[in-house]
């Protein structure tokens, strides 16, 4: 479904990412690792069209989407679930759902997928009215993966979902997201909480300043003395 060839990308003088590679069945939950600087949210901002590459290209069902605006790239199928969260504090949760929906005009569609991200959420029926600014960090974080959703993305980019919450929170958050992926939405996931990553990941990158330097299957990387070391508490 997606894949990453060669990409480039600079911030002024600063070689952010030196020619990363990497592809995303459809289907998979697939996640990439690496400590903080790594690489890994600049990636997923090049592939969802925040950040333009130098060189290199980004293909999404064999189609080359690398020129493709933001909200283009949203139209053709992608949705992202931003690092902090990034709700609309001042409009009611409601309100940020509807805005996910944004493109999209199928209004009995619409209101079913309301219906299951709410089943998948269900503290969100309870704050429907509530401005986003007055939840919880749990909650916000609930409400961005939701707003995502509504879009109805074939794939989802998730930046640091478990990023600041507690630990039930962040168990409760990944078993969504594998129900989620359950549904048939392949997902990129950037996580630092290497172990609850690969709890629901099939595949993984392991980025270090800019480049991969390892992949492999979840058991591959769970036994790899590198990664346990390194991000699994040995």
């Amino acid at each position: 479904m997606l894949k990453v060839e060669n990409l480039h990308v600079f911030y002024g003088g600063v070689h952010a990412l030196k020619g990363i590679s990497l592809n995303v069945a459809e289907g998979q939950i697939v996640t990439l690792l690496g400590a903080n600087g790594a690489g890994k949210s600049t990636t997923l901002r090049a592939i969802c069209g925040l950040v333009r590459p130098r060189e290199g290209r980004i293909l999404f069902d064999g189609k080359d989407i690398s020129a493709l605006q933001a909200f283009e790239r949203i139209r053709a199928g992608t949705a992202v679930v931003p690092e902090g969260r990034q709700v609309f504090t001042k409009l009611t949760v409601l309100e940020n759902l509807q805005m996910g929906a944004y493109c999209r005009s199928d209004q009995s569609a619409i209101q079913k997928d309301l219906e299951w991200i709410l089943e998948l959420f269900p503290v969100l029926g309870d704050r429907m009215p509530q401005t986003a600014g007055t939840l919880s960090g749990g909650e916000q974080q609930m409400l961005a993966i939701a707003r995502a959703l509504m879009s109805r993305p074939r794939l989802l980019l998730m930046d640091e979902p478990s990023l600041g919450l507690a630990p039930l929170l962040v168990s409760q958050l990944f078993d969504a997201i594998a129900r989620i992926n359950q549904t048939g939405v392949t997902i990129l996931l950037v996580e630092q909480n290497a172990r609850a990553a690969l709890r629901v990941a099939s595949y993984g990158y392991v980025l270090k300043v800019g480049q991969i330097i390892l992949e492999g299957s979840r058991r591959d990387l769970e036994s790899n003395e590198e990664v346990r070391r390194a991000y699994l508490g040995g």
